[in-house]
């Protein structure tokens, strides 16, 4: 019997307390690797089961990934009555129940689908934001004909390069996040492999490159990062540090940078292949099975890769794709955090400088849209070189203690963020959700997300707790329900969560590698 992780359960029992009090479009946040794949497949499973006259059709932008999700509803359910339409994998099971489709095969057949009650899409990150799409007009057609329709999104990251959260802004698609977990959460359950970031001595000199869409202009990008001088010295770096390790992954700024990556690394007795957009397909599903088998040391690419790809064994990735899109970086990183028989760690070599742009990688701190610049609060350990937060007092890599803060008294006020100080910060709440949190060995409890910006923040309610956390919990839910009596076990709790009121502001403050909920105001 399939026995799903906790967090899996949780997010399949979200979506359906999602649509028990909402009717919008909810997203659904699992990291790389976190098991996505099976999330959809169980849901599918469950809803046939208790509806069998539903039909599900399931879309996304990518063969490999078309191909994965299929194989894996067929290993949880063999009898289901499941189909593929891709061109790509020659496929056309227009009928089935149960439809796995790429969204350039499938956009034009709404009215040849016809019955249609949930769509679920997976990569939903990847959906442009204008209205005039593929995926927005097929999905638009669907809803005409079942104005009832329900669309699910499935993604690692809920933003986008150009527009910010996928639930906000204008003619978004989506409405809520009905679920979330972290990749710090998924680290150390130990349901993801760990990821270690190293500061490369070779840098990227991205100066006078221009931006297009907030994103680098690919052409210039490669231009002038695609040196000799500074491929020769990055590589150096990588065998140094992937001596003992046994499979690399490098991202590059353009084609003609891989293949000079690529030959770097065989010029110093290394094998590796190539991969790009364009490969041949038989000649990609060679490369990557003989990368997967280990008979290929390294992979170097550009624009793939960074989804649907599946090699648990990576433990290099060399980042030399500078980018400014968090969600790209995010993809980058978690190709290393399945884990995998053998492996400890993936060490990440940054040569682009995204774990300085972004944040450390288990604290992503996306930009809003034309905004944020600067960099987040980062900090190298002078004993190992590893990035850290700059929050972090000890290294936990090396063990290196770092020296406390120097207090200053200054003649105006501090302009500095408040966080590095861990004094609370004020911030703005634009968006608040509620989920059952459980914990092997303990009761329930509830997982309050504040989305402000672009991060989220989370407290734990601890409602059906002991002593001091059920105190705690009690005055919680008196501070934003008065008069509602408090509820005993989480589910009461969540039914009436529409009725609580909702802060316009709450208190931050580092808590070792988290924030903590200091305090809420409320209008």
């Amino acid at each position: 019997m399939l026995t799903l992780r906790p967090y899996q359960q949780a997010a399949l029992t979200a979506i359906y307390d999602y649509f028990g009090r909402k009717s919008g479009h909810p997203l659904i946040v699992i990291p790389t690797a976190g098991g996505k794949a099976l999330v959809l497949s169980a849901f599918i499973k469950e809803v046939l089961e208790n509806w069998p006259d539903q039909r599900i059709l399931v879309v996304t932008h990518v063969r490999e990934l078309i191909a994965q999700n299929y194989a894996e509803l067929i290993g949880l359910w063999p009898d289901a009555p499941a189909g593929i339409y891709s061109a790509g994998l020659g496929k056309r099971d227009l009928g089935a129940r149960i439809l796995f489709a790429g969204i350039q095969s499938i956009h034009k057949r709404a009215y040849d689908i016809q019955q249609c009650d949930l769509v679920l899409i997976d990569e939903a990150h990847l959906i442009p934001c204008a209205s005039d799409t593929m995926y927005r007009r097929f999905l638009d057609t669907l809803a005409r004909i079942n104005p009832h329709l329900k669309v699910i999104g499935f993604t690692a990251t809920p933003y986008r390069l150009d527009s910010g959260m996928l639930h906000e802004g204008g003619g978004a698609l989506f409405t809520d996040i009905a679920y979330e977990v972290s990749v710090r959460d998924l680290i150390d359950a130990g349901f993801l492999c760990p990821l270690v970031s190293k500061s490369a001595a070779t840098k990227l000199d991205v100066t006078g490159v221009g931006s297009r869409g907030g994103e680098f202009i690919p052409s210039q990008l490669q231009a002038a990062v695609d040196k000799d001088s500074i491929t020769r010295a990055a590589i150096d770096e990588v065998v140094a540090y992937g001596q003992d390790r046994r499979s690399w992954l490098a991202f590059c700024s353009g084609v003609e940078h891989a293949e000079h990556v690529a030959q770097a690394i065989r010029d110093r007795g290394f094998s590796c292949a190539t991969i790009f957009g364009d490969t041949p397909k038989g000649e990609r599903d060679r490369i990557i099975v003989a990368f997967k088998r280990g008979e290929i040391r390294a992979l170097a690419s550009m624009g793939v890769l960074t989804t649907g790809f599946n090699a648990p064994a990576v433990d290099l990735i060399a980042m030399l794709r500078p980018t400014k899109s968090a969600g790209l970086y995010v993809q980058m990183a978690g190709r290393g955090t399945r884990l995998s028989p053998g492996k400890s760690n993936c060490l990440v070599l940054d040569f682009a400088g995204n774990v300085a742009l972004h944040g450390p990688i288990d604290a992503v701190m996306p930009s809003a849209p034309g905004k944020g610049d600067g960099e987040p609060p980062t900090k190298v350990c002078p004993g190992c070189d590893s990035i850290l937060a700059a929050a972090m007092r000890k290294c936990p890599d090396c063990g290196h203690d770092f020296p406390p803060p120097e207090l200053k008294i200054e003649a105006t006020a501090s302009t500095l963020e408040v966080l590095s100080t861990g004094l609370p910060q004020w911030v703005s709440v634009s968006d608040i959700s509620y989920h059952l949190h459980e914990k092997p060995g303990k009761p329930p409890s509830m997982l309050v997300s504040y989305l402000c910006g672009m991060v989220r923040h989370r407290e734990w309610v601890c409602i059906e707790h002991d002593g001091y956390a059920r105190q705690k919990a009690v005055q919680w839910w008196q501070k934003r329900a008065p008069g509602l009596p408090v509820p005993t076990t989480v589910e009461q709790a969540l039914m009436q969560a529409d009725s609580l009121r909702v802060p316009i502001e709450i208190a931050v403050r580092p808590s070792g590698r988290f924030t903590e909920v200091a305090g809420a105001r409320f209008t």
